[in-house]
């Protein structure tokens, strides 16, 4: 990255610096990228999701038929689901009041407080079905799993609302855990095969200032894969199952296959692990842990130097949902679950708070625009579970899944969306994502509006109009992406000079009511070669512009995708079209494709092919599949 409009800092300027993220209810989304989508979710998606769950009886019907040996059965983790959408629409009602999704709120809520036993559990499956099975088996049940999305639908409802109902239950369910497990004697030793109580917990301790409850994470990040004896081999020997038949085979599977902080690895099942591993940065934080940030730095280098999706996808194997070996990314099977970019967004988030440092910003950006955005439909009706990169035409979103964890999972994350865009110190504000909106943010003593500007992500310039009651001093630092290798700053229309800091350009100075800084962004379209060892993209490239990954797609391409090769002369050209597929910028340009001419019926002949010139048209990534079925493909051949 070069440019005479900054340089790079030295010294202490390299130190990590700490902030906190800031409410989505202090972002207003003015722009057309994101308003659109947001909007869909509140109007299309919430109603969508509640609408399937009432079709499932996750209300009502199963309530009185869920019985001892019922056939077929359900999921165990039922009311997930329910939690993770009153968290989702407890992020859309504190920005947007709506009496309707308020009283549906209400009736879900009332209806969980129907299944909480005196005791504080609350857990259908094993209060209807299988009482006797209260924690016997941790490994595979997600009892603690559910446990934490209703501790996070509480946070998000009181929040939203200052309503106690459901933060008062899940307290007393969280409080009847913490008397259930830890290090005691007297206590059970265990902890979750499917991560998520960890980092809800430390949600919890936030909204109630209760130490009990960051305790208890802690407690069950530090027992994790503690040996011997394992505590999914004790359990499973209770239950008169020889810990050697686990289904998975191995407890990589669950990351408990060694203590947490002797893992420098990602394995395993993809979800379990971004949410374990968001936990463990917030307990770094928490805890001021060094060693626990460490760990996660371990894990995130070996993630993106040798098993990360170019979407931001995580995860090649449908059989564990999850990891395999180093490089082995294949791209028509891979399983890139929409859940687990949705975990890695989360953990960038965290990460970043750690220290701001823009390679975390760029890969949450990275999910976030492409490995998590095709996981929903423009319209926000339909889901991805599984995100290839290569398809013959029979992938396709559906509107619900019998194990439906992705729909409401995308629906909380961008409806808090907000709270990713920025981030504050006491002396500091910092820009992570660009979208047009207003910000109303606190930095120290001061408050300040910031309205951004910008028609991002199709163009890379910002501009940032700021309003103060008084002149203030403080810091405006903004990401420079990885992919820019030219930005340069402008104030009043003159360029300033900056520093970069980990990938920020850092400008402190006094700020006056009025002053307007705009951030200039280079945003070519790249081609992008992939590692040789990924063996099934040898030989291959990518497009890019900006944080957008391109394919083809046979709607725009009516050949075999596979015949079309990019010679090393070939330019792009971008052109925006406000009319298809809400608004996209398409990519353009003269390539080539693969014929035969010779008339020959043979399969195999001693001499090549011959090519033509032929218009590429590509798309990007996350709009795919809304027009007529075909072919799909992101890598693309490079002429020989």
């Amino acid at each position: 990255m070069t440019s005479s409009s900054y340089s790079l800092a030295q010294g202490d300027a390299q130190m990590p610096l700490r902030s906190s993220s800031v409410a989505h209810t202090s972002i207003l989304f003015e722009d057309a990228f994101w308003g659109p989508r947001l909007q869909a979710l509140r109007e299309q998606t919430l109603p969508a999701i509640y609408q399937q769950m009432q079709q499932d009886g996750h209300f009502t019907a199963f309530r009185e038929e869920w019985h001892a040996g019922m056939y077929p059965i359900p999921y165990v983790f039922w009311e997930s689901d329910i939690a993770k959408w009153i968290e989702a629409a407890s992020y859309s009602l504190a920005t947007h009041p709506d009496a309707h999704l308020e009283t549906l709120i209400d009736e879900a809520i009332a209806f969980l407080l129907t299944l909480q036993q005196p005791d504080g559990y609350l857990n259908l499956w094993f209060t209807q079905v299988e009482p006797e099975q209260r924690w016997a088996n941790l490994r595979d049940h997600h009892e603690l799993y559910c446990a934490g999305h209703l501790i996070e639908a509480a946070v998000a409802h009181f929040q939203a609302t200052g309503k106690r109902v459901l933060l008062d239950a899940v307290c007393r369910y969280a409080d009847y855990i913490d008397a259930t497990f830890g290090p005691e004697e007297s206590k059970q030793h265990g902890y979750c095969g499917h991560e998520e109580i960890e980092l809800a917990l430390i949600k919890l301790y936030h909204a109630t200032e209760e130490r009990r409850y960051l305790r208890l994470s802690q407690y069950f990040i530090e027992e994790r894969g503690k040996r011997p004896p394992h505590y999914f081999d004790v359990e499973a020997e209770k239950r008169g199952e020889p810990p050697a038949d686990f289904w998975a085979s191995t407890y990589e599977y669950n990351q408990s296959h060694v203590p947490v902080r002797e893992q420098h690895e990602i394995v395993g099942h993809a979800v379990r692990a971004m949410y374990l591993f968001s936990a463990v940065a917030d307990l770094a934080r928490e805890l001021n842990d060094e060693s626990l940030y460490e760990t996660c730095q371990d894990i995130w280098h070996h993630l993106n130097s040798k098993r990360l999706y170019i979407t931001g996808g995580l995860g090649s194997s449908e059989g564990n949902e999850g990891f395999t070996a180093d490089y082995d990314l294949p791209n028509s099977s891979a399983y890139a679950e929409t859940c687990a970019a949705i975990g890695l967004v989360m953990w960038s988030q965290r990460l970043l708070q750690l220290d701001a440092d823009s390679r975390y910003a760029d890969v949450l950006e990275q999910a976030l625009y492409n490995g998590v955005l095709s996981g929903i439909s423009l319209d926000g009706t339909s889901f991805f579970y599984v995100n290839p990169l290569e398809s013959h035409g029979t992938h396709h979103r559906q509107p619900w899944y019998k194990c439906a964890c992705c729909p409401p999972n995308i629906a909380r994350l961008l409806l808090s969306l907000g709270s990713y865009l920025y981030s504050v110190t006491a002396n500091d504000i910092l820009v992570h994502l660009y979208a047009q909106c207003t910000a109303t943010l606190s930095v120290g003593a001061h408050r300040i509006i910031l309205h951004q500007q910008t028609n991002y992500p199709w163009d890379g310039e910002v501009s940032f109009e700021i309003e103060l009651d008084k002149p203030a001093e403080f810091g405006l630092h903004l990401r420079i992406p990885g992919w820019c290798q030219h930005a340069r700053l402008t104030l009043a229309g003159e360029d300033i000079p900056f520093e970069v800091r980990k990938g920020y350009a850092y400008v402190t100075r006094t700020w006056q009511s009025g002053d307007s800084v705009v951030l200039h962004l280079d945003m070519p379209v790249e081609r992008i070669y992939p590692h040789p060892a990924i063996r099934e993209n040898v030989g291959n490239i990518a497009l890019r512009s900006g944080p957008l990954l391109y394919c083809l797609e046979n709607s725009d391409n009516p050949l075999p995708l596979y015949q079309i090769c990019i010679p090393d002369s070939a330019t792009f050209e971008k052109q925006f079209v406000p009319d298809l597929l809400g608004g996209i910028a398409l990519l353009k340009g003269e390539v080539q494709a693969l014929e035969r001419t010779d008339g020959i019926d043979t399969l195999y002949h001693t001499t090549p092919p011959t090519t033509k010139p032929y218009l590429l048209t590509a798309i990007p990534y996350y709009a795919w599949d809304h027009r007529e079925p075909g072919e799909m493909r992101i890598w693309l051949r490079a002429c020989l």
